[in-house]
């Protein structure tokens, strides 16, 4: 159990990883603002949910990136997004781990495709359901709510199965995971 969430190598290298995937976390949002935020989110930043496969210091690292993105967000959506946000990229990315060294099997696209499906549920849900509470003038009503986790749902899917697996895929065939997380 320890090597799900501390490193295997040295501390150092396992804080330099986090908080350099916070900072492309926080990188990857806040310039692309205009779609990074509001009720179909692009957040760029979201292919860095991928990263939890191959290292536990992810956990921590697009959690942190995560919160100073929201917290951060230009048009400011208050507490609920930074603490509910924040939650939802921290359940996904435990979430993504556990299934990426849970399952035995090789490197397949079975096991990645069902790694990377919580950081898909968590943000529909979660993001998805208060964003119909903070984006709506009116009432909300139980359609608002779905039409919300499911444009969420939508917009994650794209960014995490359209852009992240190639990603992921890539950092496998080019070696890049063997130098980046070799001991981490």
């Amino acid at each position: 159990m320890s090597s799900f969430f501390s490193p295997k190598g040295s501390k150092l290298l396992y804080l330099t990883t986090a908080a350099a995937l916070a900072a492309l976390y926080v990188v990857f949002t806040l310039p692309f603002a205009q779609f990074a935020y509001g009720p179909l989110q692009f957040r760029l930043a979201e292919i860095l949910v991928i990263m939890p496969v191959f290292t536990p210091a992810a956990i921590p690292g697009i959690t942190l990136g995560c919160f100073l993105a929201n917290l951060l967000n230009p048009n400011n959506l208050g507490v609920i997004d930074i603490v509910f946000g924040t939650l939802a990229t921290l359940l996904a990315a435990v979430s993504t781990r556990w299934i990426a060294t849970r399952i035995k099997d090789k490197p397949s696209l079975k096991k990645d495709v069902a790694a990377l499906f919580p950081p898909v549920l968590f943000n529909a849900l979660i993001v998805g359901s208060y964003l119909a509470f903070l984006l709506t003038d009116g009432p909300v009503t139980a359609v608002i709510v779905l039409i919300s986790v499911s444009q969420l749902a939508l917009s994650e899917t794209i960014l995490v199965y359209g852009l992240g697996l190639p990603l992921l895929f890539f950092i496998r065939k080019s070696k890049v995971e063997a130098f980046l997380f070799r001991r981490v």
